[in-house]
C-alpha cells in the first residue's frame, strides 16, 4: 500500500475519533517544529502517525495559531485539543516565552488557539505535559512521593509531582550553578556546544541533579528529552541518592500529555 493511500485511510476515521471520549488531539509546540496527533487516552498511544510543520519565523501568535489550525485540518479534527507551549502558563496566559517570539508574553494562548482552530483548546507548559504523560502511562506510573521529571534538550525543563499531583510551572532549569543557568551547563545542547564527552557531561548533569536534590529531596528523577534513549551513557555515572530512570514515552510524551489535558483539564 502506498504512503498516500495509508495516510488517507488513517485520516478517514478522524471524525469518528473526535467524537469519542477516549481520544483528543495533542499538539506539541517547540522552537523548531510543531507536532500533532490524535491520542488514545486509555493507553497514551498515538492513533496515527504524527504530523509535523516547522515553527514559523517569526513565531508570532498569529503565525503559530495558523500552523496549529492547519494541523487540526489535516486530521479533520473538531473535538478538544491540548497544546504544549514553551512558557510559564497560568490560566491560559503565557508569562514567559522560551524559543518563541517574545510577543507571546502576556498573551492568552488558550484564546488564540481556540480562535484559530474553532475548537476548545487548553494549553500547558511543555515540560509539565511530558511529565503528565510519564506519570500516567510511562516511567512514573504508580510512583508516589516526590517525583521530578527533568527534560534535557535545547534547555532544561522540569515537572514536579507530589503523590501524582502536578505542581505546575516549575523552572528548575534556571537554577544557578556556579554563576550560570543550569541549562547552560547541563542541557543536551550544552554538551554539543561545548563538545563534551558523555563522561564529562555526566559530571555536569550530576552536579545539577545533586543541587536539585539538596533543595527538594525527591524520591525519583525521570530523565526526558532525546538523550533519554542514551541513558546508559550517563545515568550509571550519577551519584544522587534518588533513583534515576529514563523517560519511557519518548518524543510522544508532550503530545500525549497535552491530549490528556484537553479531556481532563
Amino acid at each position: 500500500m502506498s504512503a498516500s493511500l495509508s495516510s488517507t485511510r488513517d485520516h478517514l476515521s478522524m471524525s469518528e475519533q473526535a467524537a469519542s471520549e477516549r481520544s483528543a488531539l495533542g499538539v506539541d509546540i517547540g522552537g523548531s517544529g510543531i507536532k500533532a496527533a490524535p491520542v488514545d487516552l486509555a493507553s497514551g498511544q498515538l492513533l496515527t502517525r504524527r504530523e509535523r510543520i516547522p515553527t514559523p519565523e517569526p513565531s508570532t501568535p498569529a503565525a503559530v495559531g495558523e500552523i496549529v489550525a492547519e494541523l487540526a485540518r489535516r486530521f479533520e479534527w473538531t473535538g478538544p485539543i491540548g497544546c504544549t507551549f514553551p512558557a510559564v502558563i497560568k490560566r491560559g496566559v503565557a508569562l514567559s516565552a522560551a524559543n518563541v517570539d517574545k510577543s507571546w508574553i502576556g498573551t492568552d494562548v488558550d484564546a488564540v488557539m481556540s480562535a484559530a482552530t474553532g475548537c476548545a483548546v487548553t494549553v500547558m507548559n511543555d515540560a509539565d505535559a511530558a511529565g503528565v504523560a510519564e506519570m500516567r502511562w510511562g516511567a512514573g506510573r504508580g510512583e508516589e512521593g516526590l517525583v521530578i521529571m527533568i527534560t534535557l534538550g535545547t534547555g532544561i525543563g522540569s515537572a514536579l509531582f507530589i503523590d501524582g499531583i502536578l505542581v505546575p510551572n516549575t523552572e528548575l532549569g534556571h537554577l544557578e550553578i556556579r554563576g550560570k543557568d543550569a541549562e547552560a551547563r547541563a542541557s543536551a545542547n550544552a554538551r554539543e556546544d561545548r563538545k563534551l564527552s558523555w563522561h564529562e557531561w555526566a559530571e555536569d548533569v550530576d552536579e545539577y541533579l545533586r543541587h536539585v536534590e539538596h533543595l527538594l529531596s525527591p524520591d525519583l528523577f525521570i530523565i526526558g528529552g532525546g538523550v533519554s534513549t542514551k541513558a546508559d551513557r550517563f545515568v550509571p555515572r550519577l551519584t544522587v541518592t534518588a533513583r534515576v530512570v529514563p523517560a519511557a514515552m519518548g518524543n510522544d510524551a508532550g503530545i500525549a500529555g497535552a491530549a490528556h489535558l484537553a479531556r481532563n483539564g
